[in-house]
């Protein structure tokens, strides 16, 4: 229990996949407009990076690792994780229809987002058992949450200044 807090605390703090690695910067300067959105944003990779980072382990650990071919890991996770951005973006266009509007492009951009990528690679590379690994994905993704609900937060505070005075 001790390594999944640790794991988990490293990830979504101190090893901050956006403000420390630096991956998924593009839909995180995107969208961080304002707090709302970027709630939505965080909302989407959380539920892409968890489910990822489990269909990702499963893949890895039972089919790859077994065949020998985990050279495949990078377009077998590519594949997974774009699977299931359609599936949320299918559900957000048909459930949160304002949500998924103002996410515009960037919804579709977690398909190419590093971080998530990023997530399956490392759990790979560190050989986590599966439910390290979906902790560190679900930790990583609350990671990116904060961030980018915090710089929204910045970012619509500092333009409500501006345009004050």
């Amino acid at each position: 229990m001790a390594k999944l807090i640790i794991i988990a605390v490293s990830s979504c703090l101190v090893s901050n996949v956006v403000l420390s690695q630096f991956l998924g910067i593009c839909s995180f300067i995107g969208v961080s407009t304002d707090v709302k959105t970027s709630a939505g944003m965080g909302g989407a990779v959380v539920f892409v990076m968890t489910l990822a980072s489990l269909v990702a382990s499963l893949l890895y650990n039972f089919v790859l690792v077994p065949l020998g071919i985990t050279y495949l890991k990078t377009i077998v996770f590519i594949i997974v994780i774009a699977a299931l951005v359609q599936i949320v973006e299918m559900f957000m266009h048909k459930c949160m229809v304002s949500l998924y509007n103002s996410l515009g492009v960037y919804l579709p951009l977690i398909t190419t987002n590093c971080a998530v990528l990023g997530v399956a690679l490392t759990n790979a590379q560190k050989s986590y058992t599966l439910v390290e690994s979906v902790v560190n994905g679900f930790a990583t993704a609350i990671g990116y949450c904060i961030a980018i609900i915090l710089l929204a937060g910045i970012r619509e505070h500092t333009e409500g200044n501006v345009v004050q005075h």
